[in-house]
This record gives C-alpha cells, sequence and structure tokens, in this order.
C-alpha cells in the first residue's frame, strides 16, 4: 500500500508573512496529525516520505515517533513539483510508504492515476489531514480508498 497523505492544517497563507514553505501546522492542524496516528494504526508503514515544507514534515511527525521511523523529505512532493514525476515515483516506489504532499499536487496526481486506470473517481476529495489508500500492482493503482482527516 502507499499511503497520500494532504498536510494538514497550516492556517491562511495570506495571513502568513514568512516564506511559505516555513509555515508552520495550526492548532487544528497539530489535531489532524495526531489523528494520522489513528487513522493508519493498523497500516503496516516502513517509510514516510515528505514535501521539504514545514507543514508536510509537522503533518506526518507524530506518526513517524510512534512508528519509531525518520521523516525523509523529497522535492518530488513539493507544492510546485512536477506531477507527473510525482505519478513516476509513486508507482516505482516501495509499498508501505506515507507520501505528504499539497492539494496543488494531490489534484492532478490523482487526475493522472484514474486516466491511468485508477479507481478514482472523478468525485475525489482531498482535504487537509485526508489520505488516500492506493493498492499497486505492477506499474498500476488497482484499488484506492479515502480517509476522512481525523481531529482528536
Amino acid at each position: 500500500m502507499r499511503y497520500l497523505v494532504r498536510h494538514a492544517d497550516a492556517g491562511d497563507k495570506r495571513e502568513w508573512n514568512g516564506a511559505d514553505d516555513q509555515r508552520p501546522l495550526s492548532d487544528t492542524g497539530r489535531r489532524e496529525a495526531d489523528g494520522l496516528v489513528d487513522l493508519l494504526a493498523a497500516c503496516p508503514i516502513d517509510r514516510i516520505l515528505s514535501s521539504p515544507a514545514a507543514r508536510c514534515v509537522q503533518s506526518v511527525e507524530p506518526l513517524a515517533r510512534q512508528r519509531g521511523l525518520e521523516v525523509r523529505t523529497d522535492p518530488t512532493l513539493a507544492v510546485d513539483a512536477d506531477p507527473d514525476r510525482a505519478v513516476e515515483l509513486l508507482l516505482a516506489g516501495d509499498d508501505d510508504v506515507v507520501w505528504c504532499t499539497h492539494g496543488e499536487l494531490i489534484r492532478p496526481l490523482l487526475a493522472r492515476l484514474h486516466d491511468r486506470g485508477a479507481p478514482i473517481g472523478d468525485d475525489a476529495t482531498w482535504p487537509k489531514g485526508s489520505v488516500w489508500v492506493l493498492e499497486h500492482a505492477g506499474d498500476a493503482i488497482t484499488d484506492a480508498s479515502y480517509l476522512p482527516p481525523v481531529r482528536r
């Protein structure tokens, strides 16, 4: 399985005065990040990859601590990353990996997976703190399920 996570809430980017990649999680976002631990409790996870943005890293840190794993960053998951490259990495990567990225990348990534036959509907959603669980076989996604965010 591959777990595609949209970063948790980081407040309104228009109200943040610093560099966008340094924008931290809000209180709601920290609760959503803690909720990922519960949401993925029964899931096998061997690695955690994240966009380098602080809000993405912070979204998966509670899960990494709980699993005794390191959060590794990958620019392929950055907010302005190439969706085609992200799809390649997702399909070629290992199973049991959490991928934390941005809505701006998830939208085209899910669309491209859909175009390649993945069972992802046109009405797919990806709110902050949510997860898409993607089952992989060969070079295709064979099953996809959506997990809504958990707020503790």
